[in-house]
């Protein structure tokens, strides 16, 4: 197969017999990630529309800091997808808004020099306390009735020293609160941080939506979140060739907690990675899971778009 040039996305892959759900992905970021290497800028009801054609008929715009987050409840405001399903010619879009981990360091305070040997960059948005933040996140998503989750939120031990580790502790066990709160479903961000992150969500109780975006573990892993209710979301990384571990795990969870997400510009599937992705491209991430599973794609495709609104619910 030839190489597509660097920052072109991957070409349209053949519709999906039955619709699904991108569960987790960052509209906002896709079309400057593109411009900023050379490319055009893209427009969003481009990407919703190129989506729709490839079966991702639903998608969960996440905004994950504070100006992404205001972004997020700015675009729901615009697509109220109060359309006549046989006239829809875009993905329909709910929303997941959080303070990311890593922005949660930024939002204490706190500049040391991480594990990844770097040390945090604040922006002008992160003068914001992380209190006040995550009650400006609260507001918004009590605010907003097509915000239907809090996340993405955790614990990324890559990107954190002690003091930072301690601050999304906090930042977490905040954002759990609030998921049941409001009685909405909870999108987890874990890296590095498998133990800490389920210690948290036994010590606290998890929401009864709880999803592990981007899930990153084994297939015991799998079997312990499945044992709990707890969904698991595969991205690209499933796809890659050093990633037997994530397959098993895929293969193992119950179809009933299975969603799929792009992570969308990042995490692009085999044979595309290293190109931007975007949420028409869950279609080859959910054509390799039913591979993997040995099942067939129809139904595949139909325990994910159940799943995905028994976690959020109906988009129109």
């Amino acid at each position: 197969m030839p190489k597509l040039p660097r920052y072109q996305f991957a070409p349209p892959p053949n519709p999906l017999p039955v619709p699904i759900v991108d569960n987790h992905t960052h509209l906002e970021s896709i079309s400057p990630y593109v411009e900023r290497a050379g490319g055009a800028a893209i427009a969003i009801e481009s990407l919703l529309q190129d989506a729709y054609a490839a079966g991702v008929d639903r998608i969960v715009q996440c905004g994950c800091e504070l100006p992404s987050a205001r972004w997020t409840a700015a675009l729901l405001g615009a697509h109220t997808n109060s359309v006549v399903e046989q006239q829809q010619t875009q993905a329909a879009v709910v929303g997941a808004i959080a303070i990311h981990p890593n922005e949660a360091v930024l939002h204490a305070g706190v500049r040391e020099i991480a594990a990844d040997g770097l040390t945090p960059q604040p922006r002008e948005h992160h003068q914001v306390p992380l209190a006040d933040a995550i009650a400006a996140i609260a507001q918004l998503a009590a605010n907003n009735p097509r915000i239907r989750a809090i996340g993405e939120t955790g614990m990324d031990l890559f990107r954190a020293g002690p003091l930072g580790a301690q601050a999304q502790r906090e930042s977490f066990r905040a954002h759990i609160a609030l998921a049941k709160e409001l009685d909405l479903a909870l999108q987890i961000h874990d890296r590095d941080a498998h133990q800490e992150v389920i210690d948290i969500l036994l010590h606290d109780g998890a929401p009864e939506r709880t999803v592990f975006h981007c899930f990153s573990g084994d297939a015991a892993m799998a079997e312990f979140c499945a044992a709990q209710g707890w969904y698991l979301s595969f991205a690209g990384p499933v796809t890659y060739r050093a990633n037997e571990a994530l397959r098993d795990a895929a293969r193992i969870v119950p179809i009933e907690l299975l969603l799929v997400e792009t992570d969308a510009p990042y995490l692009t599937p085999h044979p595309y990675r290293g190109q931007p992705n975007a949420p028409f491209a869950v279609n080859y991430t959910t054509r390799a899971i039913a591979e993997y599973r040995l099942m067939p794609l129809v139904d595949l495709c139909k325990a994910i778009s159940k799943n995905s609104e028994r976690v959020y619910g109906i988009w129109y």
